[in-house]
């Protein structure tokens, strides 16, 4: 299936100094942000890529036009004279497709604007480019193909670290409780979708809420549930947070490499 990747956000919060590098290139560890939830979908085969392209969007392609595999993957150097061969890769199976989809333009908007890359596909996938999981992902494709929805999203539970209070009108205190504690989900990203989705799709609208509302009174909106490692990576801090789990192995994401993810520690959600 074809993947959809929404890369044109200006990622505000992610910058640190006077740093202007687009939040989908922020770097965890050798790679992008943006190369890690490419991996995650090459891991389970599907490698045919639509890059929904605004801000940044030139920094993004030069990234893969001058792609380095000797960064992720072992290599013999032959003769010291640049002659290098690898012994694993990473990229050589994948197609990219880069849009540029503008500066300004929403998620749906920008959806709207790759349709005709994806509208002849009896399905695709689709995802933010900066939310990390360890969802499986097969078995998420499968529940959607025998569903009659227009579009699965994943379901996570709340990552807030803050408390909820639950208190009296003069302000006292009776309970003190944990957001997570909350019955209660968020939207995830990783989609999956049918060309159904653009019916409901408007130009000046986003993909969240309003087009997603109008699925919903035909029960075709459906949300897949899990509560292993998900994060998003949002802010500097949330970046921070990644690099460093990356510097010690713990690193649920990767499917792919089995040396930087826990084998024995249950996962932990950041």
């Amino acid at each position: 299936m074809k993947v959809v990747l929404f890369c044109g956000g200006l990622g505000m919060r992610m910058r640190e100094g006077t740093s202007n590098v687009p939040k989908p290139m922020a770097m965890i560890g050798d790679r992008p942000l943006l190369w890690h939830v490419m991996r995650y979908y090459a891991h389970f085969g599907h490698t045919d890529f639509v890059l929904a392209l605004g801000y940044g969007a030139a920094v993004v392609k030069d990234y893969f036009l001058h792609y380095d595999e000797t960064l992720s993957n072992d290599f013999t150097l032959v003769g010291g004279n640049g002659d290098v061969q690898l012994f694993s890769t990473d990229i050589t199976d994948w197609n990219i497709t880069f849009i540029d989809t503008g500066l300004k333009a929403t998620i749906g908007e920008r959806l709207m604007r790759v349709r005709k890359y994806v509208e002849d596909e009896p399905m695709f996938l689709a995802n933010y480019a900066d939310t990390l999981t360890d969802a499986p992902l097969p078995e998420m494709v499968e529940r959607f193909r025998d569903s009659a929805a227009a579009v699965s999203m994943l379901a996570v539970p709340p990552v807030s670290t803050h408390h909820i209070l639950e208190m009296s009108d003069d302000g006292s205190v009776s309970r003190v409780r944990d957001f997570r504690d909350l019955m209660t989900w968020e939207n995830g990203g990783y989609f999956i979708m049918r060309p159904e989705i653009f019916d409901v799709l408007r130009d000046g609208e986003d993909m969240v809420p309003h087009a997603f509302d109008r699925l919903i009174p035909d029960r075709k909106l459906l949300a897949q549930q899990y509560d292993g490692f998900w994060r998003a990576v949002d802010t500097f801090k949330d970046r921070a947070e990644m690099e460093e789990a990356y510097n010690h192995g713990n690193c649920p994401w990767m499917l792919w490499d089995s040396t930087r993810r826990p084998s024995l520690v249950p996962t932990q959600r950041a």
